[in-house]
């Protein structure tokens, strides 16, 4: 919240959406001038609650951030909204920054960064889904900004829907034209060292994702992607004098890819199993 007040562009507005936390974040909240919108711990929603803020915003670029960041430095908003602003650049509606490791991440989840956020930036439009596949879909909420009349034109994000929202919003702005810029220097710190059992269940979420979603499945082989990542990681694991991980490495990716085959084929598993797999378990509330 503090680095928010230390950027070279400041927000005109920042909107707290909090789902009855019991944290003490109220202080923190009074403290930072926000405009703090609470909500039911069962009504939160990955895409209705975005959806909630963005039509209680003022400004006319919308920034989505996530409350488990740090911001590196005091240009990262800049850095992030430039592509929106530069009249040189058409049609572009939407830009992410880039997440690197905090300090605790292992040796796995450094590689997930480094192989999902490189070093270099890229402006992503609908015909590249040939040559870069289902990473032309690639959006993270986590630190990203959008023109408030495009996020408007396309709906927004969708509602009830399990994760992956911005992964929906990229894949409807890029069929409606527009482009998507990675903004490798808008930086923020960002993992998490998941366990096993909280791998599974998140991999099984995007499985039912894509199984509600199979026109963005279609879109681009998911599956030929992870192959690819798998690979990458176990040459970065070598380079990097880090060989004791790669068995951690293997069952990490066997967990993965089961979680998401069970989770494309959830349709068949009783109601009170997906809650028990599901690491967003306030989906299933309302089934």
């Amino acid at each position: 919240m503090r680095s928010l007040t230390w950027q070279s562009i400041k927000p005109a507005q920042i909107l707290v959406i909090d789902s009855s936390s019991s944290l003490g974040n109220k202080e923190i909240y009074r403290n930072s001038n926000v405009d703090l919108i609470k909500i039911n711990p069962h009504m939160f929603d990955h895409g209705g609650s975005r959806n909630l803020a963005a039509s209680k915003a003022q400004g006319n670029i919308l920034v989505f951030l996530t409350q488990d960041i740090l911001i590196k430095d005091d240009k990262c908003i800049e850095k992030l909204i430039h592509p929106l602003l530069d009249p040189n650049i058409p049609n572009i509606a939407a830009s992410y920054g880039r997440q690197i490791p905090k300090e605790d991440a292992h040796p796995v989840e450094i590689f997930a960064r480094s192989f999902n956020y490189p070093k270099q930036g890229i402006i992503k439009e609908i015909k590249d889904l040939a040559c870069l596949g289902i990473k032309t879909l690639f959006f993270s909420n986590v630190c990203s900004a959008i023109k408030r009349n495009i996020f408007e034109e396309v709906g927004g994000f969708p509602e009830k829907t399990i994760m992956n929202e911005d992964m929906y919003l990229a894949a409807k702005l890029l069929i409606n034209g527009y482009k998507i810029a990675y903004q490798s220097d808008a930086i923020v710190y960002h993992s998490h060292n998941f366990s096993f059992r909280k791998q599974f269940g998140r991999y099984f979420d995007i499985g039912v994702f894509f199984n509600e979603n199979r026109w963005i499945k279609n879109m681009a082989n998911s599956e030929r992607e992870g192959f690819k990542y798998f690979m990458e990681e176990i040459r970065f694991l070598i380079q990097n004098g880090w060989k004791i991980w790669i068995p951690y490495a293997l069952l990490d990716t066997a967990i993965r890819f089961m979680g998401y085959q069970i989770g494309l084929r959830e349709k068949g598993l009783p109601l009170f199993l997906k809650r028990k797999i599901s690491l967003n378990k306030g989906y299933w509330k309302n089934i």
